[in-house]
C-alpha cells in the first residue's frame, strides 16, 4: 500500500514509497502501476507530483513505460545502492552501530591497541572554560598573524599555473633551503637542502621513520618516560618497545641493549620529554658510538629546543654525527601554530632515496602554497624576530609559574624542566600517583585543567606529577590557576598523610625502584 511518510518533499515521499514497495517485491516485476492521475487522487496530491515521481523512477530504472499502456515495474531491477538515512529517521544503535569492519589489517589492529594502551586522546580536550595548563600549545596571541597573512596573500597573488600541479614529495626547494640555512645557523645541524624533507608535522615524521626502519617484531628503544605518540607510532608498526630509563642527565646510555638487535632509538636530547633534562656531551658521544656499533637509526626529536631561557640553545645531536646514524626531526607547530601542519626531517644520505619514496607513497607532497609562504617568512627575518619576542614572553610566563608554585606549595613541590621549553614538570612530593585522577577532578571543580605525567611512563612513578604548560596563558591566568590549584593539592596531601599515619589501605605504586625512582623525582637524583 502506497503511503507518504511526511519526511522531505511530497515528490520525494511518493518516489520512496513506490521504490520501497518495488524493492520489497510487494510490487512484482512486470506489475502495472496506477495511472498518475489515479495515484494523485488516491494520495490527495497534485498530478504533477505523481508525474515527477514516476519520471524519477523511470530514470533510475525501477519502472518502464509503454506508450498508451502506462507504467510498469521493471522486469530487471538495478543493483540497490546504499541509501542515505532519511531526515528524522532513527539511526542504528548498540551493536549494529558500532560493528567493526569484517577484518582489519594487522597495522590497524596494532594501532588501535597502542592507542588503547597509552590512553592517548588524539583529538585533545575540548575547550572547557577552565584555566588550561595544557602542554605543547603556543601563545596564538604572540604570533604576528597580520604579517603571516600578508606574506601568504602575496604568494597567492604570484601563483602561476605551475603552482597548481603536484610539488616535490620532499618539499619545495625554497623551503628546504630556508630550513637548512636556519638549522645550520641556529641548531648546529650539519646538512644541505637535499637532506631536508618537509613533512606534515612531526607526527608524520615518526610514522615515516617507523615505516622506513621497522618490520614487525623489530626492537625500538624509547625513553622512559616517553612522548606517547612516538610509542604509538612504533607499536603500530609492530615493533617490540624497550624502555630505557632517564635520570638527571637524560637517557641512561649505559642501559641501552648491547645485543645489536635494535633498529631504531627515539630520543629527545635537547629537552627530554616530559622531564626537561638535557643530555650532556659525554652521553651524546657514547650514544652515537652505541648507534654505530648497533647499526641503529637514532631519531632525534628536537621538538621545542628554540625555547631556552638561559644562554644559547644547545646544538643538536645530529651535528656530532659523523657516520650517518641520526634522523633529525623538528616542527613549526610550537614556534608558529599547529594548524600550519609543517615540519621537517633531516636525513643522512644513505636513507634519503627510500625516505623520499615512503613520503611520496604517503601523500605525494605537502601543499606548496604554505611552504612557499613559510620560506618567505623565514628568509625575510619574520620567523626569527617572532622567535626572539616569544622567547622573552615565555620566559616571563615561566617565571610567573615557578614563583606561584613555590609560593603556594613550598617544599611540597619539586620542579623539573624549567630551563627550556613550553612546560614544567611539577612533582607533588606528598601526593601519591594513585591519587592522580582525584587530583584532576578536584582541580577541574576549582576551575583548573591539569595534565598528569603518569601516562608518559611505562612504569607509574610513585608520586603524582603534573605537566603544566604555560605558553598559551597570561601571567595573571597562571597565578590565578595556581592559586586555585594550591588548596586542592594541600587537601590531597593531607589526606594521604593521614592515611599513611593510620596504616590505611593506600598501596605504594609499582614504580619507584632504582633508575625509575631517580627519573621520576629530580630531588632524589
Amino acid at each position: 500500500m502506497l503511503t507518504l511518510d511526511g519526511v522531505g518533499t511530497l515528490t520525494d515521499q511518493l518516489y520512496r514509497s513506490v521504490r520501497d514497495e518495488i524493492l520489497a517485491t510487494r510490487l512484482r516485476p512486470g506489475a502495472r502501476l496506477p495511472a498518475s492521475r489515479q495515484l494523485a487522487a488516491d494520495l490527495s496530491v497534485s498530478r504533477n507530483i505523481a508525474v515527477l515521481a514516476y519520471e524519477r523512477l523511470l530514470a533510475e530504472g525501477y519502472v518502464s513505460a509503454r506508450r498508451g499502456a502506462g507504467h510498469f515495474v521493471a522486469v530487471e531491477l538495478p543493483d540497490p545502492a546504499p541509501l542515505a538515512p532519511r531526515r528524522g529517521a532513527r539511526r542504528p544503535t548498540g551493536r549494529a552501530a558500532s560493528a567493526p569492519p569484517a577484518r582489519l589489517s594487522r597495522f590497524a589492529r596494532q594501532a588501535l591497541d597502542a592507542v588503547a594502551d597509552t590512553g592517548f586522546d588524539w583529538l585533545g580536550a575540548p575547550p572547557s572554560g577552565l584555566i588550561e595548563f595544557r602542554h605543547g600549545v603556543p601563545s596564538f596571541g604572540d604570533f604576528p598573524y597580520a604579517t603571516w597573512c600578508r606574506v601568504l596573500a602575496r604568494r597567492a597573488r604570484r601563483a602561476t599555473l605551475a603552482d597548481l600541479t603536484y610539488g616535490p614529495p620532499q618539499g619545495v626547494p625554497a623551503l628546504r633551503t630556508a630550513v637548512a640555512d636556519y638549522l645550520r645557523r641556529a641548531r648546529g645541524v650539519v646538512c644541505d637542502a637535499e637532506q631536508v624533507l618537509i613533512v606534515n608535522g612531526s607526527q608524520q615524521g615518526l610514522d615515516l621513520a617507523a615505516r622506513l626502519c621497522l618490520d614487525p617484531g623489530d626492537r625500538a628503544v624509547v625513553e622512559e618516560p616517553c612522548y606517547r605518540p612516538a610509542r604509538i607510532a612504533f607499536a603500530a608498526a609492530g615493533a617490540r618497545l624497550t624502555p630505557v630509563p632517564v635520570d638527571g642527565d637524560g637517557l641512561c646510555v649505559d642501559a641501552l641493549p648491547s645485543d645489536g638487535e635494535t633498529r631504531l632509538l627515539y630520543v629527545t636530547p635537547s629537552h627530554q620529554f616530559p622531564t626537561g633534562v638535557v643530555l650532556p656531551l659525554a652521553r651524546r658521544l657514547r650514544l652515537l658510538a652505541w648507534a654505530r656499533r648497533a647499526g641503529a637509526v637514532v631519531f632525534e626529536d628536537d621538538y621545542d629546543s628554540e625555547y631556552r631561557y638561559g644562554g644559547r640553545p644547545l646544538a643538536a645531536l645530529q651535528g656530532l654525527d659523523r657516520h650517518g646514524c641520526v634522523l633529525y626531526a623538528g616542527s613549526f607547530s610550537k614556534v608558529m601554530f599547529p594548524a600550519l601542519r609543517l615540519g621537517y626531517l633531516v636525513a643522512p644520505p644513505a636513507l634519503l632515496p627510500a625516505l623520499r619514496m615512503v613520503k611520496a607513497l604517503a601523500d605525494a607532497g605537502c601543499a606548496p602554497l604554505p611552504q612557499l609562504a613559510l620560506a618567505d617568512f623565514i628568509c625575510e627575518g619574520h620567523f626569527e624576530r617572532h622567535l626572539r619576542r616569544t622567547r622573552t614572553r615565555n620566559a616571563a610566563r615561566r617565571a610567573a609559574l615557578v614563583e606561584a608554585l613555590e609560593r603556594g606549595l613550598g617544599a611540597g613541590v619539586s620542579i623539573a624542566g624549567a630551563a627550556a621549553g613550553l612546560h614544567v614538570l611539577a612533582w607533588l612530593r606528598d601526593v601519591p600517583f594513585s591519587r592522580g585522577d582525584a587530583l584532576r577532578r578536584a582541580a577541574a571543580a576549582a576551575g583548573v585543567r591539569v595534565y598528569s605525567a603518569g601516562p608518559f611512563y611505562a612504569t607509574p612513578p610513585p608520586q603524582a606529577g603534573l605537566l603544566l604548560g604555560y605558553a598559551s596563558l597570561t601571567e595573571r591566568e597562571i597565578r590565578d590557576g595556581i592559586r586555585r590549584l594550591t588548596p586542592v593539592v594541600k587537601t590531597l596531601a593531607a589526606d594521604a598523610g593521614a592515611s599513611r599515619a593510620g596504616g590505611g589501605a593506600m598501596r605504594p605504586s609499582r614504580g619507584g625502584r632504582g633508575a625509575d625512582r631517580a627519573a621520576s623525582d629530580p630531588a632524589r637524583r
